[in-house]
Protein backbone atom coordinates (compact mmCIF):
# COMPACT_ATOMS: atom_id res chain seq x y z
CA UNK A 1 0.00 0.00 0.00
CA UNK A 2 1.33 3.18 -0.95
CA UNK A 3 1.79 6.03 1.68
CA UNK A 4 -0.88 8.29 0.23
CA UNK A 5 -3.39 5.40 0.49
CA UNK A 6 -2.62 4.54 3.76
CA UNK A 7 -3.27 7.95 4.45
CA UNK A 8 -6.53 8.02 3.20
CA UNK A 9 -7.52 4.88 4.66
CA UNK A 10 -6.68 6.45 8.20
CA UNK A 11 -8.43 9.33 7.36
CA UNK A 12 -11.97 7.16 6.51
CA UNK A 13 -11.35 5.03 9.11
CA UNK A 14 -11.03 8.49 11.57
CA UNK A 15 -14.20 9.61 9.70
CA UNK A 16 -16.10 6.56 10.08
CA UNK A 17 -14.78 6.30 13.86
CA UNK A 18 -16.14 9.27 14.53
CA UNK A 19 -19.70 8.91 13.33
CA UNK A 20 -20.12 5.38 14.23
CA UNK A 21 -18.28 3.91 17.28
CA UNK A 22 -20.75 4.61 19.69
CA UNK A 23 -23.15 2.82 17.55
CA UNK A 24 -20.72 0.17 16.99
CA UNK A 25 -19.96 -0.44 20.54
CA UNK A 26 -23.25 -0.34 21.79
CA UNK A 27 -24.70 -3.02 19.78
CA UNK A 28 -21.06 -5.26 20.62
CA UNK A 29 -21.98 -4.84 24.40
CA UNK A 30 -25.62 -6.06 23.58
CA UNK A 31 -23.84 -9.34 21.31
CA UNK A 32 -20.97 -9.95 23.85
CA UNK A 33 -22.34 -9.07 27.10
CA UNK A 34 -19.43 -7.14 28.01
CA UNK A 35 -18.27 -3.72 28.49
CA UNK A 36 -14.84 -4.52 28.43
CA UNK A 37 -14.85 -7.43 25.68
CA UNK A 38 -16.89 -5.14 23.54
CA UNK A 39 -14.43 -2.33 23.84
CA UNK A 40 -11.97 -4.86 23.15
CA UNK A 41 -13.86 -5.87 20.05
CA UNK A 42 -14.46 -2.74 18.89
CA UNK A 43 -10.60 -1.63 18.87
CA UNK A 44 -10.34 -4.43 17.03
CA UNK A 45 -12.88 -4.39 14.03
CA UNK A 46 -11.35 -0.83 13.45
CA UNK A 47 -7.62 -2.34 13.17
CA UNK A 48 -8.94 -4.53 11.08
CA UNK A 49 -11.02 -1.87 8.41
CA UNK A 50 -7.21 -0.29 8.49
CA UNK A 51 -5.92 -3.25 7.05
CA UNK A 52 -8.39 -4.52 4.62
CA UNK A 53 -10.49 -1.63 3.65
CA UNK A 54 -7.58 0.07 1.28
CA UNK A 55 -7.55 -3.27 -0.68
CA UNK A 56 -11.19 -4.44 -0.42
CA UNK A 57 -13.09 -0.87 -0.72
CA UNK A 58 -15.47 0.52 1.99
CA UNK A 59 -18.19 -2.03 2.64
CA UNK A 60 -21.99 -0.63 1.58
CA UNK A 61 -22.87 -0.79 5.50
CA UNK A 62 -19.34 0.39 7.62
CA UNK A 63 -21.34 -0.20 10.18
CA UNK A 64 -22.76 -3.92 9.77
CA UNK A 65 -19.15 -4.82 8.70
CA UNK A 66 -17.52 -3.45 12.02
CA UNK A 67 -20.41 -5.10 14.45
CA UNK A 68 -19.75 -8.17 12.13
CA UNK A 69 -16.03 -7.96 12.50
CA UNK A 70 -16.04 -7.08 15.88
CA UNK A 71 -17.65 -10.20 17.18
CA UNK A 72 -15.81 -12.35 15.21
CA UNK A 73 -12.63 -10.82 16.39
CA UNK A 74 -14.09 -11.68 20.14
CA UNK A 75 -14.76 -14.76 19.09
CA UNK A 76 -11.47 -15.92 18.02
CA UNK A 77 -10.20 -13.93 21.26
CA UNK A 78 -12.16 -16.33 23.02
CA UNK A 79 -10.83 -19.28 21.74
CA UNK A 80 -7.36 -18.95 21.43
CA UNK A 81 -7.73 -18.31 25.37
CA UNK A 82 -9.44 -21.12 25.62
CA UNK A 83 -6.85 -22.92 27.43
CA UNK A 84 -7.06 -21.13 30.22
CA UNK A 85 -10.44 -22.07 30.97
CA UNK A 86 -12.74 -25.06 31.33
CA UNK A 87 -13.66 -25.95 27.74
CA UNK A 88 -17.35 -26.49 28.15
CA UNK A 89 -17.65 -22.88 29.30
CA UNK A 90 -15.37 -21.90 26.07
CA UNK A 91 -17.90 -24.01 23.70
CA UNK A 92 -20.99 -22.74 25.54
CA UNK A 93 -19.79 -19.07 25.42
CA UNK A 94 -18.46 -19.25 21.56
CA UNK A 95 -22.22 -20.57 20.97
CA UNK A 96 -23.92 -18.08 22.72
CA UNK A 97 -21.96 -15.07 20.77
CA UNK A 98 -21.96 -17.13 17.36
CA UNK A 99 -25.63 -17.01 16.96
CA UNK A 100 -27.19 -15.35 14.14
CA UNK A 101 -29.07 -12.54 16.53
CA UNK A 102 -29.74 -9.67 14.17
CA UNK A 103 -26.98 -7.09 14.84
CA UNK A 104 -29.84 -4.05 15.54
CA UNK A 105 -33.13 -3.37 14.93
CA UNK A 106 -32.40 -0.01 12.20
CA UNK A 107 -35.07 2.92 13.12
CA UNK A 108 -36.63 0.92 16.46
CA UNK A 109 -37.53 2.64 19.45
CA UNK A 110 -35.57 0.50 21.58
CA UNK A 111 -32.34 1.01 19.20
CA UNK A 112 -29.13 -0.54 20.64
CA UNK A 113 -28.11 3.05 22.20
CA UNK A 114 -31.30 3.63 23.83
CA UNK A 115 -30.95 0.25 25.62
CA UNK A 116 -27.06 1.34 26.70
CA UNK A 117 -28.73 4.46 28.46
CA UNK A 118 -31.17 2.68 30.10
CA UNK A 119 -28.53 -0.33 31.48
CA UNK A 120 -25.51 2.75 32.54
CA UNK A 121 -29.08 4.31 34.74
CA UNK A 122 -29.86 1.04 36.16
CA UNK A 123 -31.32 2.48 39.66
CA UNK A 124 -28.69 -0.19 40.89
CA UNK A 125 -26.05 2.81 40.26
CA UNK A 126 -25.06 5.71 42.24
CA UNK A 127 -26.24 8.81 40.28
CA UNK A 128 -23.33 9.86 39.73
CA UNK A 129 -21.78 6.62 38.18
CA UNK A 130 -24.67 6.39 35.84
CA UNK A 131 -24.26 9.66 34.64
CA UNK A 132 -19.89 9.24 34.23
CA UNK A 133 -20.56 5.38 32.51
CA UNK A 134 -23.30 7.24 29.95
CA UNK A 135 -21.22 9.73 28.96
CA UNK A 136 -18.28 7.29 29.00
CA UNK A 137 -19.73 4.54 27.02
CA UNK A 138 -22.85 5.56 25.03
CA UNK A 139 -21.10 9.08 23.99
CA UNK A 140 -17.88 8.46 23.63
CA UNK A 141 -16.39 11.37 26.43
CA UNK A 142 -12.60 10.66 27.55
CA UNK A 143 -12.76 10.29 31.56
CA UNK A 144 -10.89 13.71 31.44
CA UNK A 145 -13.86 15.87 30.08
CA UNK A 146 -16.18 14.36 32.10
CA UNK A 147 -14.12 14.86 35.16
CA UNK A 148 -13.87 18.31 34.30
CA UNK A 149 -17.80 18.56 33.95
CA UNK A 150 -18.00 16.90 37.41
CA UNK A 151 -14.78 19.04 39.19
CA UNK A 152 -13.57 15.72 39.87
CA UNK A 153 -10.07 14.33 39.42
CA UNK A 154 -9.64 12.19 36.91
CA UNK A 155 -8.53 8.91 38.74
CA UNK A 156 -11.52 9.32 40.77
CA UNK A 157 -13.85 9.27 38.17
CA UNK A 158 -12.20 6.34 36.50
CA UNK A 159 -12.38 4.11 39.19
CA UNK A 160 -16.16 5.63 39.19
CA UNK A 161 -16.14 3.95 36.02
CA UNK A 162 -14.90 0.44 36.80
CA UNK A 163 -16.97 -0.03 39.38
CA UNK A 164 -20.13 1.07 37.47
CA UNK A 165 -19.04 -1.49 34.70
CA UNK A 166 -17.67 -4.23 37.57
CA UNK A 167 -21.59 -3.74 39.26
CA UNK A 168 -23.12 -4.66 35.74
CA UNK A 169 -21.27 -7.40 35.29
CA UNK A 170 -21.71 -9.14 38.91
CA UNK A 171 -25.53 -8.01 38.95
CA UNK A 172 -26.30 -9.42 35.53
CA UNK A 173 -28.13 -5.93 35.17
CA UNK A 174 -30.13 -6.92 31.93
CA UNK A 175 -29.06 -4.84 28.48
CA UNK A 176 -32.81 -3.68 27.43
CA UNK A 177 -35.14 -1.06 28.00
CA UNK A 178 -37.04 -1.44 31.03
CA UNK A 179 -40.60 -2.61 30.94
CA UNK A 180 -43.32 0.14 30.65
CA UNK A 181 -44.40 0.02 34.86
CA UNK A 182 -40.77 0.78 35.62
CA UNK A 183 -40.22 3.22 32.88
CA UNK A 184 -41.14 6.51 35.17
CA UNK A 185 -38.88 5.75 37.94
CA UNK A 186 -35.94 5.83 35.59
CA UNK A 187 -36.54 8.46 33.77
CA UNK A 188 -35.24 11.16 35.51
CA UNK A 189 -31.92 9.54 35.21
CA UNK A 190 -32.22 9.28 32.05
CA UNK A 191 -33.03 13.03 31.00
CA UNK A 192 -30.37 14.11 33.36
CA UNK A 193 -27.77 12.20 30.95
CA UNK A 194 -29.44 12.93 27.76
CA UNK A 195 -28.98 16.42 29.24
CA UNK A 196 -25.27 16.79 30.24
CA UNK A 197 -24.34 15.22 26.89
CA UNK A 198 -26.25 18.00 25.10
CA UNK A 199 -24.97 20.42 27.42
CA UNK A 200 -21.37 19.21 26.39
CA UNK A 201 -22.41 19.68 22.64
CA UNK A 202 -23.73 22.83 23.05
CA UNK A 203 -20.56 24.43 25.07
CA UNK A 204 -17.93 22.13 25.44
CA UNK A 205 -15.89 21.83 28.73
CA UNK A 206 -12.82 22.57 27.53
CA UNK A 207 -11.43 22.42 23.59
CA UNK A 208 -10.62 24.58 20.33
CA UNK A 209 -14.05 24.84 19.78
CA UNK A 210 -17.03 26.34 21.17
CA UNK A 211 -19.15 23.78 20.25
CA UNK A 212 -19.55 19.84 19.64
CA UNK A 213 -22.27 19.14 17.43
CA UNK A 214 -22.00 15.60 16.80
CA UNK A 215 -22.76 15.44 20.71
CA UNK A 216 -25.46 17.89 20.68
CA UNK A 217 -27.02 16.15 17.71
CA UNK A 218 -26.65 12.40 19.24
CA UNK A 219 -28.48 14.22 22.85
CA UNK A 220 -31.16 15.40 20.16
CA UNK A 221 -31.38 11.78 18.35
CA UNK A 222 -31.32 10.30 22.03
CA UNK A 223 -34.31 12.47 23.51
CA UNK A 224 -36.68 11.94 20.30
CA UNK A 225 -36.36 7.69 20.40
CA UNK A 226 -37.35 8.61 24.47
CA UNK A 227 -40.04 10.36 23.60
CA UNK A 228 -41.51 7.50 21.55
CA UNK A 229 -40.67 5.64 24.50
CA UNK A 230 -42.35 7.65 27.00
CA UNK A 231 -44.37 10.74 26.18
CA UNK A 232 -43.88 11.91 29.42
CA UNK A 233 -43.64 16.15 29.80
CA UNK A 234 -40.47 16.34 31.00
CA UNK A 235 -39.45 14.22 28.03
CA UNK A 236 -41.20 16.84 25.87
CA UNK A 237 -39.53 19.33 27.98
CA UNK A 238 -36.06 18.16 27.84
CA UNK A 239 -36.32 17.73 23.79
CA UNK A 240 -37.96 21.29 23.28
CA UNK A 241 -35.40 22.33 25.20
CA UNK A 242 -32.68 21.16 23.47
CA UNK A 243 -33.92 22.35 20.20
CA UNK A 244 -34.36 25.54 21.06
CA UNK A 245 -30.80 26.03 22.04
CA UNK A 246 -29.09 24.37 19.37
CA UNK A 247 -31.42 26.63 16.80
CA UNK A 248 -29.20 29.33 17.48
CA UNK A 249 -26.18 27.40 16.63
CA UNK A 250 -25.13 29.22 13.56
CA UNK A 251 -25.10 32.50 15.06
CA UNK A 252 -23.29 31.78 18.19
CA UNK A 253 -19.27 31.89 16.46
CA UNK A 254 -18.36 33.99 14.20
CA UNK A 255 -16.37 32.56 11.44
CA UNK A 256 -13.09 32.60 13.30
CA UNK A 257 -14.71 30.61 15.90
CA UNK A 258 -15.17 33.35 18.17
CA UNK A 259 -17.72 33.47 20.68
CA UNK A 260 -20.91 35.69 19.75
CA UNK A 261 -23.42 36.34 22.69
CA UNK A 262 -26.98 35.91 22.62
CA UNK A 263 -27.59 39.71 22.32
CA UNK A 264 -25.48 40.33 19.78
CA UNK A 265 -26.39 37.15 17.49
CA UNK A 266 -27.24 37.39 14.24
CA UNK A 267 -31.15 36.47 14.47
CA UNK A 268 -31.76 35.92 10.59
CA UNK A 269 -29.31 32.46 11.45
CA UNK A 270 -31.58 31.19 13.98
CA UNK A 271 -33.08 27.52 12.67
CA UNK A 272 -36.90 28.77 12.51
CA UNK A 273 -37.81 25.00 12.26
CA UNK A 274 -36.13 24.10 15.30
CA UNK A 275 -37.81 27.14 17.49
CA UNK A 276 -41.14 26.09 15.60
CA UNK A 277 -40.87 22.61 16.60
CA UNK A 278 -39.38 23.44 20.51
CA UNK A 279 -41.80 26.28 21.36
CA UNK A 280 -45.11 23.75 19.82
CA UNK A 281 -43.30 20.48 22.35
CA UNK A 282 -43.18 23.77 25.52
CA UNK A 283 -46.96 24.10 25.02
CA UNK A 284 -47.67 20.73 24.79
CA UNK A 285 -45.69 20.33 27.84
CA UNK A 286 -46.33 23.61 30.03
CA UNK A 287 -50.44 22.22 28.76
CA UNK A 288 -50.39 18.62 31.16
CA UNK A 289 -49.68 20.76 33.75
CA UNK A 290 -47.34 17.83 35.15
CA UNK A 291 -44.10 19.92 34.00
CA UNK A 292 -40.68 19.79 35.59
CA UNK A 293 -37.65 21.91 35.05
CA UNK A 294 -37.05 20.56 31.96
CA UNK A 295 -40.29 22.44 30.46
CA UNK A 296 -39.66 25.40 32.60
CA UNK A 297 -36.24 25.75 31.03
CA UNK A 298 -37.47 25.43 27.89
CA UNK A 299 -40.00 27.95 28.27
CA UNK A 300 -37.23 30.67 29.16
CA UNK A 301 -35.82 29.15 25.95
CA UNK A 302 -38.66 29.88 24.16
CA UNK A 303 -39.29 33.31 25.47
CA UNK A 304 -35.83 34.43 23.79
CA UNK A 305 -36.49 32.68 20.29
CA UNK A 306 -39.75 34.91 20.25
CA UNK A 307 -38.20 37.68 20.26
CA UNK A 308 -37.62 39.26 17.25
CA UNK A 309 -34.52 41.46 18.41
CA UNK A 310 -32.57 41.53 21.64
CA UNK A 311 -34.23 44.28 23.04
CA UNK A 312 -37.55 43.19 22.76
CA UNK A 313 -36.87 40.08 24.99
CA UNK A 314 -39.82 39.96 28.04
CA UNK A 315 -37.21 39.85 30.48
CA UNK A 316 -40.18 40.03 33.18
CA UNK A 317 -41.30 37.27 31.92
CA UNK A 318 -38.16 35.69 32.40
CA UNK A 319 -38.16 36.24 36.07
CA UNK A 320 -40.98 35.26 36.66
CA UNK A 321 -40.19 31.55 34.83
CA UNK A 322 -36.87 31.64 36.73
CA UNK A 323 -39.00 32.18 40.15
CA UNK A 324 -41.24 29.30 39.21
CA UNK A 325 -38.10 27.30 38.47
CA UNK A 326 -36.11 28.48 41.92
CA UNK A 327 -39.65 26.59 43.81
CA UNK A 328 -39.34 23.31 41.61
CA UNK A 329 -35.52 22.68 41.47
CA UNK A 330 -33.59 25.26 43.74
CA UNK A 331 -29.56 25.52 42.89
CA UNK A 332 -27.13 28.14 42.50
CA UNK A 333 -26.75 27.90 38.99
CA UNK A 334 -30.56 28.67 38.41
CA UNK A 335 -30.12 31.94 41.07
CA UNK A 336 -27.47 32.74 39.15
CA UNK A 337 -29.27 33.03 35.91
CA UNK A 338 -31.94 34.28 37.56
CA UNK A 339 -29.71 37.19 39.07
CA UNK A 340 -28.52 37.82 35.15
CA UNK A 341 -31.95 37.90 34.12
CA UNK A 342 -33.41 40.30 36.69
CA UNK A 343 -29.96 42.57 36.03
CA UNK A 344 -31.52 42.41 32.45
CA UNK A 345 -35.05 44.10 34.11
CA UNK A 346 -33.92 46.17 36.84
CA UNK A 347 -30.19 47.20 35.86
CA UNK A 348 -27.17 45.81 36.88
CA UNK A 349 -26.60 46.73 40.08
CA UNK A 350 -29.95 44.68 41.14
CA UNK A 351 -28.52 41.43 39.03
CA UNK A 352 -24.89 41.90 40.77
CA UNK A 353 -26.27 42.51 44.10
CA UNK A 354 -27.74 38.96 43.92
CA UNK A 355 -24.86 37.72 42.63
CA UNK A 356 -22.47 38.91 45.45
CA UNK A 357 -24.60 37.06 47.86
CA UNK A 358 -24.19 33.93 46.09
CA UNK A 359 -20.37 34.05 46.28
CA UNK A 360 -20.48 35.63 49.64
CA UNK A 361 -22.40 31.76 50.38
CA UNK A 362 -19.53 30.16 48.54
CA UNK A 363 -21.53 28.81 46.09
CA UNK A 364 -20.20 29.17 42.80
CA UNK A 365 -16.57 30.26 44.06
CA UNK A 366 -15.32 27.66 41.24
CA UNK A 367 -18.03 28.85 38.88
CA UNK A 368 -16.12 30.51 35.52
CA UNK A 369 -19.45 32.05 34.37
CA UNK A 370 -20.68 33.47 37.98
CA UNK A 371 -17.37 35.20 37.37
CA UNK A 372 -17.85 36.83 34.14
CA UNK A 373 -21.29 37.48 34.82
CA UNK A 374 -20.27 39.73 37.44
CA UNK A 375 -17.29 41.12 35.57
CA UNK A 376 -19.90 41.73 33.25
CA UNK A 377 -22.39 43.98 35.48
CA UNK A 378 -19.37 45.66 37.36
CA UNK A 379 -18.13 46.79 33.73
CA UNK A 380 -21.75 47.96 32.86
CA UNK A 381 -21.32 50.37 36.13
CA UNK A 382 -18.57 51.54 34.94
CA UNK A 383 -16.45 49.60 38.54
CA UNK A 384 -13.04 48.67 36.33
CA UNK A 385 -10.97 47.23 38.77
CA UNK A 386 -13.79 44.96 40.25
CA UNK A 387 -14.73 44.14 36.40
CA UNK A 388 -10.57 43.36 35.63
CA UNK A 389 -10.23 41.27 38.93
CA UNK A 390 -13.83 39.22 38.23
CA UNK A 391 -12.55 38.65 34.48
CA UNK A 392 -9.17 37.24 35.35
CA UNK A 393 -10.65 35.17 38.24
CA UNK A 394 -12.87 33.54 35.05
CA UNK A 395 -10.38 33.46 32.99
CA UNK A 396 -8.38 31.13 35.07
CA UNK A 397 -11.22 29.16 35.38
CA UNK A 398 -11.97 28.88 31.98
CA UNK A 399 -10.13 26.04 29.89
CA UNK A 400 -12.35 26.39 26.84
CA UNK A 401 -10.68 28.79 23.73
CA UNK A 402 -13.22 30.60 22.69
CA UNK A 403 -14.42 31.62 26.35
CA UNK A 404 -10.88 32.54 27.08
CA UNK A 405 -10.27 34.58 23.99
CA UNK A 406 -13.29 36.67 24.48
CA UNK A 407 -12.76 37.17 28.28
CA UNK A 408 -8.87 38.19 27.20
CA UNK A 409 -10.54 40.87 24.93
CA UNK A 410 -12.79 42.55 27.52
CA UNK A 411 -9.97 42.51 29.71
CA UNK A 412 -7.75 44.44 27.17
CA UNK A 413 -10.68 46.58 27.12
CA UNK A 414 -10.71 47.55 30.50
CA UNK A 415 -7.01 47.86 30.31
CA UNK A 416 -7.13 49.89 27.73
Amino acid sequence: MSADAAERARELVDTVYRTESRRVLATLIRLLGDFDLAEEALHDAFRAALEQWPREGVPANPRAWLVSAGRFKAIDGIRRRARFDALDDVAEQVEALAGDAPAWEEDSVEDDRLRLVFTCCHPALSPDAQVALTLREVCGLTTEEIAHAFLTPAPTLAQRIVRAKAKIRDARIPYQVPAQAELPERLDAVLRVIYLVFNEGYAASSGSSLMRPDLSGEAIRLGRLLLLLLPEPEAMGLLALMLLHESRRAARTTADGDLVLLEEQDRSLWNREQIAEGTALVERALSSRRFGPYALQAAIAAVHAEAPDAAATDWPQIVGLYDVLLRVEPSPVVELNRAVAVAMRDGPEAGLALIDALLARGDLADYRLAHAARADMCRRLGRTAEARASYERALALTQQEPERRFLARRLAELRA
